[in-house]
């Protein structure tokens, strides 16, 4: 039961909804099936299949508000699951932020569902893995790796008209892979709505390449470098960026976007020109959910245009009470770029550091987006054009939105944890440290 058609899943939120006492109704049914493969020092550990299928039913009186959840179907469960949400609703203290449920909606059709992925089996898990470990024991290294696929749908239905369905599936592949004598290592990360453009092998011959020239790396004193950006190293970076562009906590001075007086910066120059991005469910590299949670639809949204902020996102409330347009956060973010490879920007750098990838980023000053972290997994000095030598992990401090305004080029978007994202070359990016870590 854990993949519905439309269908299926509509017959389901019928039969509970015709249950309901309540002034207003909104059930909402997920369900999911797939499995994953791990593996560490070239040898697989765990693999395993899942599958669920649950429901979420918020009632309302007036304004007060209740929710339960089920993940049993027959028609005594369904009634109770009504029954338990009225129940809650009638205890809730009345909501100040009330807002009635949507009615019927009309939603653009999406491809994000593909036979390819739904069809994965362990005997495929198992080959993917093999393909990954043979690419570093190739070189005498060892891989430790995951790989999860979903299929996944997600169906709404409420008392005031309104039906949704979507159904999708997505794989993440991520792998490292380290020298035997660990001071080496590598990285690289994959997603995919269609499973068959992933090739674990291939990948992974990158994350064995850098694991093998990263050994030994040499310390460089910190300071501010130009430095050549992965897509995995800038998307945690710019996601932070994107999921504050909250139009509330901008109008409430919580916000990097928030101004004096309750005033935003919405329609001001805020990064280089040359920085473009937006959200569109219905692109065929990251294709997402036609609806946002809250059932409104998900349109193209331009969010930066040529540097200026262009839109910021909302909940139906906020829009409401501020007679703006109602914006629902993105479902994908897509960052425009250039046509150079990440080699061609190798070759136009000379003097920088070229970075694999950042974590445990942490904020330092949320107004700012100011952020501290960590790079790992193969970081290297680059001069006159080439890649000379691995250096040592360094902590940077950095804003997304310092980093954009020092923008010196963008490379060829790619794909990383559903969204579009160029490499990019920046200028003065901020080293406070060195760390010893890999």
């Amino acid at each position: 039961m854990a993949i519905l058609t439309q269908a299926e899943a509509q017959a389901v939120l019928k039969k509970a909804l015709a249950y309901s006492k309540a002034d207003e109704c909104e059930i909402t049914l997920n369900g999911n099936t797939g499995g994953n493969i791990r593996y560490a020092r070239n040898e697989v550990s765990t693999s395993g299949a899942e599958e669920n299928v649950s429901m979420s039913v918020e009632s309302r009186f007036g304004k007060r508000s209740g929710v339960a959840t089920i993940n049993e179907f027959d028609d005594k469960s369904l009634e109770k699951v009504i029954r338990r949400s009225e129940e809650t609703a009638r205890l809730a203290p009345e909501s100040p932020e009330y807002i009635a449920f949507l009615g019927p909606q009309k939603y653009t059709i999406t491809k994000e569902f593909f036979d390819s992925t739904n069809n994965v089996d362990p005997a495929y898990r198992a080959d993917a893995a093999a393909k990954s470990i043979a690419a570093a024991a190739a070189k005498g290294l060892t891989a430790a790796g995951f790989l999860e696929h979903y299929s996944n749908f997600t169906a709404k239905m409420n008392s005031k008209g309104l039906f949704a369905y979507h159904p999708s599936t997505v794989v993440d592949f991520s792998v490292t892979v380290r020298t035997e004598d660990g001071t080496g290592s590598g990285y690289v990360t994959q997603d995919y709505s269609d499973i068959s453009k992933l090739d674990t092998g291939k990948a992974s011959q990158v994350a064995a390449e850098k694991a093998a020239t990263s050994r030994n790396a040499r310390a460089l004193e910190p300071g501010k470098y130009t430095v050549i950006l992965e897509p995995a190293a800038s998307i945690d970076l710019l996601r932070n960026m994107f999921s504050n562009m909250d139009q509330r906590a901008a109008e409430e001075g919580r916000s990097f976007l928030s101004k004096t007086g309750g005033q935003t910066k919405k329609g001001e120059k805020l990064v280089d020109e040359r920085i473009n991005v937006y959200s569109d469910p219905s692109n065929l590299e990251v294709p997402a959910a036609p609806f946002a949670g809250d059932g409104r639809p998900q349109q193209k949204v331009t969010w930066i245009d040529k540097g200026m902020v262009k839109n910021l996102y909302n909940t139906r409330y906020w829009a409401s009470n501020k007679g703006a347009a109602s914006i629902p956060p993105p479902g994908n973010v897509i960052m425009e770029g250039g046509n150079q490879s990440l080699e061609d920007m190798i070759k136009s750098t000379s003097r920088g550091i070229l970075v694999t990838r950042l974590w445990y980023i942490r904020a330092v000053d949320p107004q700012t987006l100011l952020y501290t972290g960590l790079t790992r997994d193969g970081t290297f000095y680059i001069e006159n054009g080439k890649i000379m030598y691995p250096v040592k992990n360094f902590r940077f401090n950095e804003s997304p939105v310092i980093m954009l305004n020092n923008l010196e080029a963008l490379g060829k978007p790619q794909r990383i944890n559903g969204s579009l994202i160029p490499p990019m070359k920046i200028r003065d990016f901020t080293f406070t440290s060195l760390s010893d870590a890999v």
